[in-house]
Parts: C-alpha cells; structure tokens; sequence
C-alpha cells in the first residue's frame, strides 16, 4: 500500500531550482532529474522505512544519477516531503 506524498512548498522550490539549472546545463537534463525524482518518491511511497533516520523522525534518501538528497517525515496517513537538497548542503538548512 502507497501512502499519499505531501511534498512542502520549499521542497517544491528546491525541485524548481534544480530542475531549472540542470536544464541550462543541458536541454533535457532537467526532465531526466524529474523522472529520477520520481522514482524515489514512489519508492519513498511504497516503503518510507526502507531509507535510514538521520534526524527527529526524518529519513534521507539518495537519488540515482544526481547528488539529491530527499528529505521526508513518513506519518501513519501521509509522507511530508520536506526538501530535495544537492548532497553538497547541509541537509538541516
């Protein structure tokens, strides 16, 4: 069973961002980190325990392909996806 994926108006701003500058790296970069994005997600919803604790209740999860962090909050009706950051940053920002 799924559960439903809130993803949090910074962390929507952080995929905008990133999309924006891999997309001025290369014309269709942008929809490839989309599509990577994506798959976590799914497999964020499908299983949000899968990925490791790193702080107060919230889990990380690494993108393939691109140096993105994931950050989410799983609850028992909804996952809360907090930020997408580069691996660079620190993921408490």
């Amino acid at each position: 069973m799924s559960l439903p994926l809130i993803v949090r108006e910074a962390a929507q701003e952080d995929i905008r961002e990133a999309v924006d500058w891999y997309e001025r790296q290369s014309p269709g970069l942008g929809a490839d980190f989309l599509r990577c994005l994506d798959a976590c997600l799914s497999l964020i919803s499908r299983h949000p325990e899968i990925f490791p604790e790193v702080y107060r209740k919230s889990r990380m999860a690494l993108l393939r392909r691109f140096p993105y962090l994931v950050i989410y909050r799983p609850t028992p009706e909804f996952i809360s996806v907090v930020a997408v950051v580069h691996g660079s940053r620190h993921p408490r920002r």
